[in-house]
């Protein structure tokens, strides 16, 4: 009896192991089928995740893709413009052959100023002439003044669908300073052109406008011209516009016969044909003057250092001796500036060239390499014992006045900057000859009292 109760006693505690080893093996294997579990779940998540990721990279490639089909790259204008140059002609390196022009589906408005003078017939009659494309360059009349034959002139085109006609709603008197009563057209131009140029930019929604008024004859080449340079506006930041206008291009100072490729920088703001963005007039608008808009543009607070770029021989030419100025320059300087009559395409041209970053160094190192010689010299064309061009010095602003009449050049300052001037260089084209009038090497930049 003794051992069979300790031969219970031993089976019963060999069952109880057996159970509890039962118990301790299958909680882990629980636990082990548990975290293979919940491990494969993860992996199958991070599977998951690694589609999903892959999937939106894929879109975005594709809306990257469809945005730059859209929108030009913001390159920089080397990029934008990039070309390899000719050893045989530095300054007249056409672009290559490309599949697109990249200024083809740009619209550039051609903004008409105009007031009393019915003859804007003359003005629309050349535009027209030589648009290329109605599309491309649409054409804007705005009209001040409320003057009726003018009117009916623009209306003649208009009704031919030709032009779109707009007038400036404000006829009332501006508010004049005392004492500048006799300059109150100033004020009304002033207020005509704020309107003119925010119906553009604000109704019409244009990226660009050329501005002209109705006093000018436009070259052949006047489109091909702005389109071309377009590009170099908006890419190169140290640009603020394209002037189609040499204040110094009468047909004696310029190169009439190889010169009508020939583009340049200057400081001097030349108006007279002049195309803007419209982040320019995003910055102009909310502080546009009251009067006298040209001079104020020439101020550095609104030019910053900015330069235009303008042509050698230029692609207007004024014909209205009677207006606001009452002919200021006109029988003097005015009606001797040569209109270009050797077409050019500018989309062959190398624009390049003109970005601040290739431009500068070149020209500023080229011009005072230069020999120097006396203003009395070239003006007779004696004691030069050189061929090719030369450079003139000036070291106050008196000296340059004296050297511009004697060479026939305009000798006024705006804002400290001589017209046509480029770091203080003004180039010019006599008896067969470049000439540079330039100041002293040591001259750090323009002295503003030069007003």
């Amino acid at each position: 009896m003794k051992y069979k109760r300790l031969g219970l006693i031993v089976a019963f505690c060999f069952a109880s192991w057996l159970v509890l080893a039962f118990v301790i093996f299958n909680e882990n294997a629980v636990k082990k089928i548990d975290v293979e579990t919940r491990k494969g779940s993860l992996l199958k998540y991070i599977q998951e995740l690694e589609v999903q990721i892959s999937q939106q990279e894929e879109t975005y490639k594709l809306l990257v893709n469809k945005l730059k089909k859209l929108t030009p790259r913001p390159e920089n204008v080397l990029q934008a413009l990039e070309i390899k140059e000719s050893p045989l002609e530095k300054h007249k390196v056409p672009f290559p052959a490309t599949k697109k022009d990249v200024t083809q589906d740009i619209i550039l408005p051609v903004l008409v100023f105009s007031c009393n003078r019915p003859d804007i017939r003359r003005s629309l009659d050349g535009l027209l002439k030589y648009r290329p494309d109605a599309k491309k360059f649409p054409i804007i009349v705005s009209q001040d003044c409320a003057h009726g034959a003018t009117a009916k002139v623009i209306r003649s085109y208009s009704d031919a669908s030709q032009v779109t006609y707009i007038q400036q709603p404000d006829q009332s008197e501006p508010i004049v300073p005392p004492g500048e009563a006799k300059f109150k057209g100033y004020f009304k131009i002033a207020r005509h052109y704020l309107f003119g140029l925010s119906q553009v930019f604000r109704t019409f929604n244009h990226t660009a406008v050329i501005i002209v008024e109705d006093d000018l004859d436009v070259a052949p080449d006047f489109f091909s011209y702005f389109a071309s340079t377009y590009q170099l506006l908006k890419n190169d930041p140290s640009l603020w516009c394209v002037s189609a206008w040499n204040d110094n291009g009468k047909a004696s100072l310029v190169d009439v016969d190889q010169g009508s490729k020939l583009l340049y920088r200057s400081d001097f703001f030349p108006g007279l044909g002049w195309m803007i963005t419209n982040e320019l007039w995003d910055e102009l608008e909310p502080k546009w003057p009251k009067s006298y808009w040209d001079d104020w543009m020439r101020r550095p607070e609104q030019r910053k250092d900015r330069a235009c770029i303008r042509p050698e021989v230029s692609r207007t030419r004024t014909f209205g001796k009677i207006g606001v100025s009452n002919g200021l320059f006109f029988d003097k300087h005015l009606k001797y500036i040569k209109l270009n009559e050797i077409p050019v395409d500018f989309s062959k041209e190398n624009m390049s060239r003109l970005a601040q970053s290739t431009y500068d160094a070149d020209y500023i190192r080229n011009v005072y390499s230069l020999p120097l010689v006396s203003a009395p010299d070239v003006r007779t064309n004696v004691n030069l014992p050189f061929d090719g061009p030369v450079r003139i010095t000036y070291h106050t602003k008196d000296t340059f006045k004296s050297a511009a009449k004697l060479l026939g050049l305009m000798d006024d300052f705006k804002s400290g900057v001589p017209r046509t001037g480029y770091h203080g260089i003004v180039s010019f084209f006599l008896n067969g000859r470049r000439i540079y009038l330039a100041p002293h090497s040591n001259w750090k930049g323009y002295d503003l009292t030069w007003s």
